[in-house]
């Protein structure tokens, strides 16, 4: 085994262990949070000096189009990619042994590639942390378990579970629920023991074949990487027993969408207090800041934090989304909750953002948002006392609307960079004008021959 294995994680190196390695697959996240890169052979992998990718990876949409680069001359250069040893994970279902290994981007000068959703999230953090702060995030993965579907024409149905029933809807909670699709469960955690991964806690949601999976609070880049390599974990686990996985907004109709709640926190860096409690106990003036920050600016990112047109089918009432920027102290009917806690572990929740949204570009989004409130210092307006599902909607509700305000938002701009902005502005605007041409099922039934 090569030295290089020596920087490899302890679940990683367990994983190999006495065992010959034959894969290692090089990866990076795109726009959308696609895997992309390369698989070679261990022994190459340990002799090649650099890595390539060309940077068209980040003009490419969820159909497989490219987008137009925002350049004036796109010549599709290769860009260097470099292994952080510290992402190396098994893959845990392949036939043979294999690592997965997460590669930052660089261009040919040695420049961080700024458009890469990995160094988005980068950047963000090290705002943070040249005004001595350290973020710190709790992700909540929803997803759904769903019946294999090969017929995009055919509505998406819950799986069959061992009873030899469809999973039921509204049940949220149950433990009997879970145990429908257990095996699935179990292959999750397996899967998640492999690579490295802990698990802070599995729960059925309310929709039919609806899982939640809690991860530990942690650095912003470390979890966007552990949610990488979780959804991909889980659609394996999944079509392991003949279902899929599904991290779409909003699958099936009448059923409630899947969100990914954001719990964020701040530290001070240099002594690893809170800076949302005071030492009393007491919420700070700079907790207020922060919800100030989300208020003004999760309406310039929400194009981020749900990123298709069908992430605005989750935004609806009575269905258990948000569609309000209101606040309110363990009240889940706002759109930001202030969850019961010990005052060490005072923290907002985000809880806006769709699973579909890319953990990278979706955290880094988030964060955005609280760095401008803390920069700015206002306060928000008065916690929301009630169900705020009645209160006014704030959020818009097409892509196009939601890119237009990310476009005209210079503040969230220079946070995230204008050369990803320009980028994912024009991905989406593609994305977005391809789906207007597609003419649905429901425009056939009831204007074909009614109009």
């Amino acid at each position: 085994m090569s030295d290089w294995t020596d920087a490899l994680p302890e679940a990683a190196r367990a994983y190999i262990a006495d065992r010959r390695l034959d894969e290692v697959e090089c990866i990076v996240p795109d726009i959308t949070g696609i895997a992309r890169g390369k698989a070679m052979p261990a022994s190459k992998f340990a002799k090649q000096p650099r890595f390539y990718l060309p940077n068209s990876i980040f003009l490419q949409t969820i159909t497989g189009d490219w987008a137009d680069s925002p350049a004036e001359a796109f010549t599709e250069p290769d860009m260097i990619l470099v292994p952080d040893f510290r992402t190396a994970s098994a893959a845990p279902w392949t036939a043979d042994v294999t690592i997965q290994i997460i590669h930052d981007v660089f261009d040919q000068a040695g420049r961080p590639v700024p458009v890469a959703p990995r160094n988005v999230l980068k950047r963000v953090c090290d705002l943070y942390r040249a005004e001595g702060w350290t973020p710190i995030v709790a992700p909540e993965m929803e997803f759904y378990l769903v019946a294999r579907n090969i017929d995009p024409a055919k509505p998406i149905e819950p799986p069959m579970g061992r009873s030899g029933r469809r999973a039921a809807a509204r049940q949220a909670y149950s433990m009997s629920a879970v145990d429908e699709y257990g095996p699935v469960i179990d292959d999750i955690y397996d899967f998640a023991e492999a690579q490295g991964f802990e698990i802070d806690g599995i729960l059925q949601e309310g929709g039919a074949g609806q899982v939640e999976i809690n991860l530990q609070h942690g650095d912003p880049v470390a979890l966007a990487d552990e949610i990488f390599y979780f959804k991909r974990l889980i659609r394996e686990a999944a079509l392991r027993h003949d279902c899929f996985a599904t991290f779409m907004a909003k699958p099936i109709e009448d059923e409630p969408g899947s969100a990914m709640h954001i719990h964020h926190s701040v530290a001070d860096a240099r002594t690893g207090r809170n800076i949302f409690s005071d030492e009393a106990g007491a919420e700070t003036e700079v907790f207020q800041h922060f919800i100030a920050g989300m208020q003004t600016y999760l309406p310039a990112v929400i194009a981020v934090l749900a990123p298709y047109v069908n992430s605005y089918r989750r935004y609806v009432p009575d269905f258990a989304a948000p569609i309000n920027l209101e606040w309110g102290r363990d009240n889940r009917t706002t759109g930001l909750r202030v969850p019961i806690s010990e005052p060490q572990a005072c923290r907002i929740e985000n809880r806006l953002a769709g699973m579909d949204c890319n953990p990278y570009l979706g955290l880094a989004a988030s964060l955005a948002c609280g760095y401008l409130g803390l920069k700015e210092r206002k306060l928000p307006k008065p916690e929301f006392i009630g169900d705020a599902y009645l209160a006014k909607d704030e959020l818009p509700f097409t892509l196009g609307d939601a890119l237009d305000l990310f476009d005209d938002c210079k503040p969230v701009r220079e946070v995230l960079g204008g050369e990803f902005c320009a980028v994912y502005g024009s991905v989406k605007r593609l994305e977005y004008k391809e789906f207007l041409q597609v003419i649905s099922p429901w425009e056939r039934e009831h204007l074909l021959l009614n109009v």
